[in-house]
């Protein structure tokens, strides 16, 4: 069974990849790889900010951590995010939440997507709330919360129990007319309580489609109150939804994307937010800097198949990830990255490994392994987003940041400082590194983290 955060003598750890602190002036534990994601956690608390004073006064911003944080990494930014005055989070899974838990993260967490029945009493241990949007699921659950005993769990411990409804994104939720018994059935368990009554949207620029997604919620919202059961936080918006001011914000709102500096592709923001959205900024950039600059001749094949040939003497820099790190496969002779502030072409096929740039027309001295390249971020007056990226390899940013591999360094930046470090596995032993500072204001006091409740 997982332990319990709150128990006496528990042991706690960070279970994902270890993080590794930097002190006040001291440089960073070698990189170990010329390749690395900057994550500004400062960024991030402006973010929110931005967001939560375009919410209606009393809605509770909800920070979805969900994918490790958009592959931002989900420890450091909750901690970021909490220590802002964030009061809950939302995940995809049990482990999910189990980690930030394992952390010491306190504020309440949902966990979004039903977890198996028999790790209900590991999450009510663990002061989660949890989805039921299946009848049989459902049944299940409150079966083995019924089944504990005192020896178990204590005796004042419930587990709150979000229902989802089925509002038509046709993926998961209760049906709005069996809604009722649902709640019923939670309120006749001593150990659950219903806690939230919840949808997410299909297209959330689409007004008409959400418009018909929030009557179906407020089908289920009335049906609760007929029967007299108390009516538990409500959220429907997430940030496409908010953004563009589609979908009624209730009592909550489930904000991802555009906490991490990112409008949702193709989305038309609403007037009232459009200062916010002006002012949010990326939180992630990727850089590297090359394993090799050449020269090849006239003619020669560059990468696997060859998918691109040299038509004339050309300088190739290898740059040391590829798919495996997230990059994808798709970007292959389309993506742009930025060396000295200009942009350079990928050529050749992405390989598990390697993305190969033709810096053949870089004016001034000879690119080398020395130069940094930017492939997401900016250099210089260049910026390359992740929404442009997305649109090189015909897809959408979320999926870009999401599949950043876990075994990129991660650096984490406040105060133009690095203050963290993430990777796989680290020995501390053999001394420092560097971190080059990035520009980034001051970070004012904040408040400390919430209870768990």
């Amino acid at each position: 069974m997982a332990a319990d955060p709150g128990a006496p003598g528990s042991v706690v750890v960070a279970t994902r990849h270890p993080l590794v602190e930097v002190a006040p002036g001291q440089p960073l534990p070698p990189l170990p790889r010329s390749a690395w994601i900057e994550v500004d956690l400062d960024a991030v608390v402006s973010n929110v900010r931005l967001l939560q004073g375009s919410l209606p006064s009393g809605i509770r911003f909800e920070a979805v951590v969900k994918g490790d944080a958009y592959g931002h990494g989900a420890v450091p930014v909750a901690r970021a995010l909490v220590g802002a005055g964030v009061q809950s989070l939302s995940v995809a899974t049990f482990d999910e939440g189990l980690e930030l838990r394992q952390a010491g993260i306190s504020v309440p967490i949902l966990v979004l997507f039903p977890i198996p029945p028999e790790l209900v009493p590991d999450a009510l241990r663990l002061c989660l709330s949890v989805t039921a949007g299946d009848q049989t699921l459902l049944e299940r659950t409150l079966a083995v919360l019924d089944g504990l005993t005192d020896a178990d769990v204590p005796a004042d411990r419930e587990l709150p129990v979000h229902l989802e409804v089925e509002t038509g994104l046709g993926r998961g939720g209760l049906h709005s007319t069996d809604v009722p018994a649902a709640a019923a059935a939670i309120e006749a368990s001593p150990r659950a309580r219903l806690a939230g009554l919840w949808s997410h949207l299909q297209a959330a620029g689409d007004a008409d489609r959400t418009a018909d997604q929030a009557a179906r919620l407020g089908v289920a919202s009335g049906l609760l109150e007929e029967v007299g059961t108390t009516m538990p936080d409500r959220h429907l918006a997430a940030s496409g939804g908010m953004l563009a001011a589609t979908a009624p914000s209730y009592d909550v709102v489930r904000i991802g994307l555009a906490m991490y500096g990112i409008v949702p592709d193709g989305l038309t923001v609403d007037e009232r937010h459009a200062a916010a959205v002006a002012g949010l900024r990326p939180v992630l950039s990727l850089r590297a800097r090359p394993v090799r600059v050449t020269e090849l001749a006239a003619g020669t094949g560059v990468s696997y198949g060859p998918t691109f040939v040299t038509s004339r003497p050309s300088r190739i820099a290898t740059l040391p990830l590829g798919y495996a790190d997230g990059w994808p496969r798709s970007l292959s002779n389309r993506a742009q990255v930025l060396v000295r502030g200009r942009r350079v072409p990928a050529v050749g096929t992405v390989a598990m490994d390697a993305v190969m740039i033709d810096v053949t027309d870089v004016p001034g001295p000879p690119v080398t392994v020395d130069d940094e390249f930017t492939l997401i971020g900016s250099q210089g007056e260049e910026t390359i987003d992740a929404t442009e990226v997305a649109r090189w390899g015909n897809t959408i940013s979320y999926e870009i940041v999401t599949a950043m591999s876990g075994r990129l360094p991660r650096v984490y930046y406040a105060a133009a400082r690095a203050v963290q470090m993430r990777v796989v596995a680290c020995d501390l032993g053999r001394g420092g590194g560097e971190a080059s500072p990035r520009g980034a204001p001051a970070k004012e006091e904040e408040p400390g983290p919430l209870g768990c409740e």
